[in-house]
């Protein structure tokens, strides 16, 4: 194996966490503020891209990091070393309400595809690159945008589904619909496309935007029930407005409350 081969163990319901046990000199590469504890004698270094390429030089060093600016992430990722003689444990922590999918490489073709921020935490050893769409199609109406990430190698990665997570077994032309925000990962032998929805009402009453994903099998698929931009859109909307009142939330009178509570003048 070219990734170091850990042993991990998941930990909560809603707000999850996964614990991985390092052997000696063993490592795991993490998205910056996954971090949750670790034992004494792991020691965490900051490195540029996911570090899986050591003689690649400092041009190629500089490219690996440059990846990850096209998907909106940070140019460094942390490694976690076990720099003693023993097993020592460090855990990372999911980032909202969710699962978090353990992801076998080796059983997978040694590539797999995933959202932007799925990504949480891997063995040391494991590739962390994009995914470029072959089709413009993608690109302009993808909603979530063309470029996802791809984790290769044969070791154990480890992605998070906000909300409830539902994996799906493809067969061979089998085709899945899915909000494009909902898609958390797949396979490589899995096609991706966007489809339009169609029709004048789907368009304009709906509510679900204009373009859903297409995948067609075979493969494994995964999904989640609450994509991060869809939590976020909830709470910025329940947020108060600035300079109101919330006094009134929930309440019959609502909007009106705040208007007889002295809070608003005209």
């Amino acid at each position: 194996m070219t990734a170091h081969e850990i042993d991990y163990q998941i930990y909560g319901e809603e707000m999850q966490f996964v614990e991985i046990e390092l052997d000696p000199e063993e490592g795991v590469i993490a998205e910056a503020g996954s971090f949750m504890m670790m034992d004494d004698g792991i020691n965490m270094e900051t490195i540029f891209g996911d570090g899986s390429q050591k003689d690649s030089g400092f041009l190629g060093k500089i490219l690996g990091a440059g990846k990850r600016i096209l998907t909106g992430e940070s140019l460094f990722m942390t490694a976690f070393y076990n720099t003693v003689i023993g097993k020592r444990k460090v855990s990372f922590a999911s980032p909202y309400p969710g699962k978090i999918v353990p992801i076998d490489l080796s059983q997978f073709g040694g590539k797999f595809i995933c959202q932007k921020d799925a990504f949480l935490c891997a063995a040391k050893g494991v590739s962390v690159g994009i995914e470029f769409s072959k089709k413009l199609g993608r690109g302009l109406f993808g909603g979530e945008g063309f470029i996802m990430q791809k984790l290769e190698g044969d070791g154990m990665a480890f992605v998070h589904a906000g909300g409830t997570m539902a994996k799906k077994e493809l067969r061979a032309g089998e085709t899945l619909r899915v909000d494009t925000g909902c898609i958390v990962g797949f396979d490589q032998t899995v096609n991706y496309d966007i489809e339009f929805i169609g029709g004048i009402k789907n368009t304009v009453f709906g509510g679900e935007g204009l373009f859903f994903a297409k995948l067609q099998g075979p493969g494994t698929v995964y999904i989640q029930s609450l994509p991060f931009s869809r939590l976020a859109g909830r709470v910025l909307a329940s947020a108060p407005r600035s300079g109101g009142s919330s006094k009134g939330e929930g309440s019959i009178l609502g909007g009106i409350g705040d208007l007889l509570d002295g809070d608003n003048k005209f």
